[in-house]
């Protein structure tokens, strides 16, 4: 059961996990040095935990601390409770959902891992927007899509405002890190899937006959703006389009993902 314990000091050392969280390189150093992440919200902080992420600790205004309780009954882990006004002092911005968990990462899976006896993956090559890769893992949870594979420069899926868009789904689907960037559509290729580049190229069909009657699927997506790099749209099995009306030429990549997994489900 978690010791409640409150605080009045912004500057406790035992608050250090929940400080500047709008300061995104500050954080990606602490978070990867400490191997931590941070949930934010009542049900992200539940999912969190129900997911297997050990929880460091809690932070927590009075009024959270009903609807969690059961949660926080099932850890050891300290849960200190602030006012609010010294949550936003600690942290940077409003906390508005009340609630905040510090939580230890698992080891990555490897990506033979995260592929074995999937059907349908998505593929996300310099996708930098934490905005976008929670969006994407959301619409992936939704979709029935079974992993989610990332290039090296992708966003990371556990960052704050990455879990708060997916609504916690980065918890759910599996995802794994490509450290074979250059070669790593090919070796998709090899272990049977369909790789479907999504892409403007005049040659691209659409996305109803790129998919139509594969076992295996390989969506792969790229950054704004400058999309696929030229190496995967050319080791790609087939490049794809989704049909817009006239005056519409492209999709955030997020919505973009979303269609194309809708698509890919009813195959």
């Amino acid at each position: 059961m978690a010791e409640l314990i409150e605080l009045d000091d912004a500057d406790d050392p035992r608050l250090a996990d929940y400080r500047d969280l709008r300061d995104v390189e500050l954080r990606k150093h602490l978070e990867a040095e400490h191997g931590l992440f941070l949930a934010e919200g009542e049900k992200v902080v539940r999912r969190a935990v129900e997911g297997g992420f050990t929880p460091r600790s809690f932070l927590m205004a009075p009024r959270w601390l009903d609807g969690l309780s059961d949660v926080l009954d099932s850890s050891d882990a300290p849960c200190f409770v602030v006012g609010e006004a010294l949550a936003e002092q600690v942290t940077g911005f409003h906390v508005h959902r009340g609630a905040l968990a510090s939580l230890e990462r698992l080891p990555l899976l490897s990506v033979a891992e995260v592929i074995d006896g999937a059907r349908t993956i998505v593929v996300l090559e310099d996708v930098v927007d934490h905005t976008n890769v929670g969006a994407i893992f959301r619409s992936a949870a939704a979709l029935g899509v079974d992993a989610v594979l990332l290039s090296p420069r992708c966003a990371d899926p556990l960052y704050r405002r990455s879990i708060k868009v997916a609504m916690g789904a980065v918890f759910t689907v599996p995802y794994a890190r490509m450290e074979d960037w250059y070669d790593g559509v090919n070796a998709l290729s090899q272990a049977g899937f369909t790789t479907v580049a999504l892409t403007l190229a005049e040659d691209a069909v659409e996305i109803e006959k790129a998919v139509a009657g594969r076992e295996k699927v390989a969506l792969l997506l790229g950054s704004e703006g400058p999309g696929l790099s030229p190496r995967w749209m050319a080791t790609a099995d087939v490049r794809a389009v989704i049909p817009m009306a006239a005056g519409v030429d492209s999709l955030n990549v997020a919505a973009a993902t979303a269609v194309a997994c809708y698509v890919v489900a009813r195959r």
